[in-house]
């Protein structure tokens, strides 16, 4: 039999934060959208414990945390996302981070930029 994977998320969690590699951008500051996606084999359908699946809560409280500390580079972010979901739920399979600036310091026509890390286990 085939087994389930479960996946849990969180997508456009709004937060306004002081990264960037310029200086005057962690002064001033930027909006960002930040995505986290875990996947896990489901072990217990049945089961209504919070312990046997991702806490959404944690993850918003994880992600919250690590956008409060200023860096220059979005990568160290959500590697530091990343690795905290990593050592906080060892039963998840993979994890996708993803962080979008929606404001950015150069003259032209675009949209965002964005960093995505993934890791498997």
């Amino acid at each position: 039999m085939a087994g389930i994977v479960k996946r849990i998320s969180l997508e456009g969690v709004k937060i306004f934060a002081y990264h960037g590699y310029f200086p005057e951008e962690q002064i001033v500051g930027t909006p960002f959208s930040v995505d986290v996606s875990t996947e896990m084999e489901s072990t217990d359908d049945d089961s209504d414990k919070l312990e046997l699946t991702v806490d959404y809560g944690r993850l918003f409280e994880i992600v919250s945390e690590e956008m409060k500390i200023t860096r220059k580079l979005l990568e160290k972010v959500a590697y530091s996302i990343l690795n905290r979901i990593k050592d906080e739920f060892p039963a998840v399979s993979k994890i996708t981070v993803s962080i979008t600036k929606l404001s950015l310091p150069i003259k032209g026509e675009i949209r965002n930029s964005k960093v995505e890390l993934a890791y498997v286990r």
